[in-house]
């Protein structure tokens, strides 16, 4: 059957088949719930799902001669084509698309007193949950994101940043060694869940490009299950690990199976920032009055280089920070890499490097980055380290984030954070003592054996839908 434009799709009430299919689909997808009774068919999901990611989520109702639009997961998370960004929750005008929430569940978690609950923020969060209070777009306020998460009693609040600080240290360890092997390049990054999914579905036989690196938030996760829990002598069992993300397919993340050591979990449940925005609302906690205060210790402390994960070309200005001193074998004092931060949907760069030039690509929306996949799919790729994140401008236009989110309002979070950036002490990850200390107590080095087991991940080819 020829493929329908979504805005001459038919309209009408749902037939009982396709609300049975829907209830389904709803139970069965970890990232996004579809509300039938809200949605009024405009087909603007659809449209956002195609210009962003180049999927397309419309399904033909049988029987009906009606088209339905809703993330499609008849099948389950292996065989559905949804890729669980959360794109078309930030385009849906009613609210029929919005995240799975997790929040009742965390609340539970933290009223067990049997348990200790510790809290993650991203580094998108913090210049972006302010609007959900009507804080102009972009207000970066860390210490009252902080302080408004000790008052909802969670057992110790700390940052992402130390995870993406992680990150880097392992990602630009691993660039390095592919690049003196001449092997598996480009290496791609793996912080996006949504773009390792569509890897998994589209492009398996690229996997071995992307980084074995898992994301910082669960990075964080296993050090706080291990080293952190050990810290506290606290036992690993006893600790719930909750992650603020502007990100729905994280929930599908924390769900994989790769991401647990030991049987448990590395992170437990994921909160988008709308979720958090909501449950401020709930305890009548407002962020303008809350002091400034700061993450507690040891997984508290980051670098510049970790707060611009959230912006796109971020996490590769960030290994190249700690890449380039591996490489030339020197201190470098320059820690900005301005040709790899844009607009563009792909932009490219290069870098010299130990006297080798290194050709750089950073894209943003799963559709942009078909062209360099099907270079590397046909052996034409010029690349040695490509950026890909699903969501426009990265993390800070992320599907978990407050609406509206357009790309004014994420060119402002983005300023936000190369701002931190500028203005912290420490401005790369292997300057940070708590990540030196980890390395020294309990990890070892970078690529290590025991970093290998708790901090890296693999991949694995699932059943593609349509493209």
């Amino acid at each position: 059957m020829a493929e329908k434009n979504p805005r001459q799709a038919e309209k009408g009430e749902p037939s009982a088949s396709f609300l049975k299919t829907l209830e389904t689909e709803n139970r069965q997808n970890p990232s996004l719930f579809h509300d039938a009774s809200k949605c009024t068919r405009c087909g603007r999901c659809a449209i956002q799902c195609q210009k962003i990611q180049g999927l397309s989520p419309m399904e033909f109702e049988e029987g009906s001669h009606r088209w339905k639009y809703c993330p499609t997961l008849s099948h389950g998370p292996n065989r559905a084509f949804c890729v669980y960004c959360g794109q078309c929750a930030l385009a849906c005008p009613t609210g029929a698309i919005s995240e799975k929430s997790s929040l009742q569940e965390v609340k539970n978690a933290i009223a067990d007193s049997s348990k200790f609950v510790i809290v993650q923020t991203a580094p998108a969060v913090r210049a972006s949950l302010g609007e959900t209070q009507g804080m102009p777009a972009g207000s970066l306020i860390t210490g009252k994101v902080v302080a408004a998460l000790r008052r909802l009693k969670f057992d110790k609040v700390l940052d992402t940043d130390f995870g993406a600080d992680l990150t880097i240290m392992e990602e630009a360890q691993e660039l390095v060694q592919r690049i003196e092997k001449n092997e598996n390049l480009p290496l791609i990054t793996s912080c996006c869940p949504a773009w390792v999914k569509y890897a998994e579905h589209f492009y398996p036989s690229l996997l071995n490009n992307i980084s074995s690196c898992k994301s910082p938030h669960q990075m964080f996760g296993a050090i706080a299950k291990s080293y952190y829990a050990k810290k506290l002598g606290i036992s690993p069992e006893e600790i719930i690990v909750v992650s603020i993300m502007p990100c729905t397919a994280k929930k599908f993340e924390c769900l994989r199976p790769q991401m647990q050591n030991n049987g448990l979990r590395n992170v437990d449940y994921v909160l988008t920032t709308r979720e958090l925005g909501k449950w401020l609302s709930e305890e009548k906690i407002e962020l303008r009055s809350l002091p400034d205060e700061f993450y507690d210790d040891l997984l508290g402390a980051s670098s510049g280089a970790g707060a611009i994960f959230g912006a796109t070309g971020g996490v590769m200005e960030a290994a190249l920070r700690a890449a380039a001193e591996k490489i030339e074998g020197k201190k470098i004092e320059s820690v900005e890499y301005s040709q790899v931060r844009g607009e563009e949907g792909i932009r490219e760069a290069t870098v010299q490097l130990g006297g080798k030039t290194l050709n750089l690509a950073i894209a943003h929306g799963l559709k942009n980055s078909k062209k360099l996949l099907e270079d590397i799919k046909n052996k034409k790729s010029k690349y040695h380290f490509i950026e890909i994140m699903a969501c426009p401008g990265g993390c800070v236009g992320g599907g978990g984030q407050p609406i509206p989110t357009n790309v004014q309002i994420v060119k402002k979070r983005k300023l936000a954070l190369y701002h931190q950036d500028a203005i912290l002490p420490l401005r790369k990850p292997q300057e940070n003592p708590q990540i030196i200390s980890l390395y020294k107590e309990f990890l070892g080095e970078p690529g290590s054996k025991k970093a290998h087991e708790l901090l890296h991940t693999t991949y694995g080819e699932r059943k593609s839908g349509r493209i």
